[in-house]
C-alpha cells in the first residue's frame, strides 16, 4: 500500500528505475511488489513570468512502520533515483495514514 508519488520527473524517467526501486523497497518494507504504487504528477513550476523544470520532490504515503524502515527508504528511494537518473540533489516526505481514518471500500483497517 506504499504510495509513492513523484513530481518534477517525467514519467519516462521513472520507468527506467521502477522495477528496480520496487525490488529494493519490498526488501525493506516486507511486503509484497503489487502493494507498492509509483504515481507521476505532472507540475509546472513558475518564476517570475517564466516556466521552469519543477525541482525533483517524491512524498510517501503509507502507514507508519518506524523510524528506522522509514529512513530506509528514505535512502533507497534516494539512492535509486539520484544514481539511476543522475539527478542531483531531491527532496523527500512521508505522510502517515492512521488505520482507522483510512477507509477501502467503506471500511476502516
Amino acid at each position: 500500500m506504499p504510495q509513492i508519488i513523484i513530481r518534477g520527473i517525467q514519467p519516462e524517467e521513472v520507468c527506467k528505475v521502477s522495477q528496480k526501486l520496487i525490488d529494493r523497497l519490498t526488501q525493506t518494507v516486507g511486503c509484497p511488489r503489487d502493494y507498492f504504487e509509483i504515481e507521476c504528477i505532472s507540475s509546472v513550476k513558475v518564476t517570475n513570468g517564466i516556466i521552469e523544470q519543477p525541482y525533483p520532490f517524491v512524498e510517501v504515503a503509507w502507514f507508519d512502520r518506524g523510524q528506522q524502515i522509514q529512513d530506509e527508504v528514505a535512502r533507497t528511494i534516494t539512492d535509486v533515483l539520484m544514481k539511476g537518473l543522475g539527478i542531483e540533489s531531491l527532496d523527500l516526505a512521508f505522510k502517515v495514514f492512521e488505520k482507522e481514518k483510512y477507509y477501502e471500500n467503506g471500511e476502516h483497517f
